[in-house]
């Protein structure tokens, strides 16, 4: 099977830009780092420029660092990057430890030269992707994709890779029983003119999202793919195996699917996410909550009449009642609920929400006492978003997998904020996306998968969310 071109010219640019980073912290940036001193030669620098060359791709190797992640957010790849560096450190730490007759190393040196490649590698992998971004936008890096079946899986996918461009897909044509207009993508056919299309057209790579109840169709259709060695991608319906975590394995020659208990059902996995929650806690209240909440609750106190706090009764973990602690952005004795007793959420320009309230929702301070929450173990920094019991009550009957979401404690942040998935949910079509990515969340927990959720939340606090009000 081909790989695509994009693909080979994406990867060899990211390890040729490592190649030259790393080459020129070592043969360049190393006087600065003090290591002279120690008394290295020429010829060391050289070998020196090997062992680092072979901790760093020995390191990839084990943290997946050159895995396609061009449909991935940017603070994944500073996250595996971050796991490769440490990684790369204890590698090369053991390749010198050979060399101590001949050099000496102290911990600062290890310290500044982790930090210094880590720096030049994480400019590189940007770099390139707001490079790769603009040859694609420009139409010169793409996979042209054929989609055989539009089936709502389907379809989201077409939308998803039509919304964000720079993943790198175009979809050049459909396959379809019946004939269908999808974001101008042509219509060449049904399903059964696979072979026929596929002879006489250009395509990368190929993606069938047919139905799971049609899998004679699926079979032939791989086989005609195969015949024609191009790559294809498989859009499952995995909706009914929402309750479990599916991993895909093979015995022999045969592929199965694994249902496996979730990441957080092991006390291995709670224990560590239990000792992050606290520590990063902590660690925010020494360093920031300690100055910067004092001075809000005084602004609030200021600004508008009524209490700092504002407190709320919402579900947490197996669906347990806890109280919520916000800082109160609305004006005092607001209502929750219009004539009809539906529930009234936060809209844009909300007259109920105060001037200052406005700042801190746009830039999720209001969220800050919930830290409180979390060292209470209630909640945890990541996970999904607690929300007010009526909306709860509305969603559990509309919402496909509502209650799952409710497996694991609830966070300050989590995956579906991250992704877009906040402030008012207009429709239900809004809940069930939001639903589906916490689900996506508990799933495939892991401690790194934390860190990515947390870096990308300070990034977009700076950067600023259009749906945060």
């Amino acid at each position: 099977m081909k790989v695509t071109k994009s693909y080979i010219r994406y990867q060899q640019s990211k390890y040729l830009a490592d190649l030259l980073s790393i080459s020129a912290i070592v043969l360049i940036g190393i006087p600065f780092i003090g290591l002279e001193e120690h008394g290295p030669t020429k010829p060391f620098l050289f070998l020196l420029l090997f062992l680092t060359l072979a901790a760093w791709y020995i390191a990839s190797f084990f943290s997946r660092l050159y895995a396609d992640r061009r449909t991935n957010k940017f603070a994944e790849e500073i996250i595996s990057t971050s796991y490769n560096s440490l990684l790369f450190t204890i590698l090369l730490a053991a390749f010198l430890y050979f060399f101590m007759k001949q050099v000496t190393f102290d911990n600062l040196f290890f310290l500044i030269f982790t930090i210094a490649i880590f720096s030049s590698t994480i400019t590189c992998k940007y770099i390139i992707r707001k490079y790769i971004h603009g040859q694609v936008y420009a139409g010169k890096f793409s996979d042209n994709f054929l989609l055989v079946g539009a089936t709502p899986a389907g379809v989201d996918f077409l939308n998803t890779v039509h919304k964000y461009g720079y993943y790198g897909y175009n979809c050049s044509g459909v396959l379809h029983h019946t004939p269908v207009q999808l974001n101008g993508s042509k219509y060449f056919g049904a399903v059964e003119a696979l072979e026929e299309v596929l002879s006489s057209n250009d395509f990368d790579e190929v993606v069938i999202a047919l139905p799971n109840t049609q899998p004679e169709v699926i079979k032939k259709a791989v086989q005609v793919c195969d015949r024609f060695a191009i790559p294809i991608k498989i859009i499952p319906d995995l909706d009914q195996f929402a309750t479990t975590n599916i991993q895909v394995n093979n015995i022999g020659l045969i592929p199965v699917l694994n249902f496996k208990s979730l990441p957080l059902d092991k006390w291995e996995n709670r224990t560590l996410k239990r000792t992050f929650d606290i520590g990063f806690s902590l660690l925010f209240f020494l360093i920031i909550g300690s100055w910067l909440m004092p001075i809000l609750m005084l602004a609030i106190k200021i600004s508008s009449r009524g209490p700092v706090m504002f407190q709320q009764v919402r579900w947490g973990l197996n669906n347990e009642k806890m109280i919520c602690y916000k800082f109160r952005t609305m004006v005092v004795k607001s209502k929750d609920t219009n004539e009809k007793g539906e529930y009234l959420q936060a809209t844009k320009n909300d007259p109920r929400i105060t001037p200052l309230g406005m700042f801190l929702r746009k830039t999720s301070l209001d969220e800050l006492p919930q830290f409180y929450n979390v060292l209470l173990g209630n909640m945890s920094v990541v996970g999904p978003r607690p929300h007010p019991v009526p909306l709860n009550m509305a969603s559990i009957d509309t919402v496909d997998n509502y209650m799952l979401r409710h497996m694991v404690k609830p966070g300050i942040t989590g995956w579906a904020q991250v992704n877009g998935c906040r402030g008012e949910t207009k429709n239900v079509s809004a809940m069930q996306k939001r639903v589906n990515y916490d689900l996506y969340y508990i799933h495939r927990w892991s401690f790194w998968f934390d860190c990515q959720v947390v870096l990308q939340t300070i990034i977009n606090i700076f950067r600023g969310d259009q749906n945060a009000y």
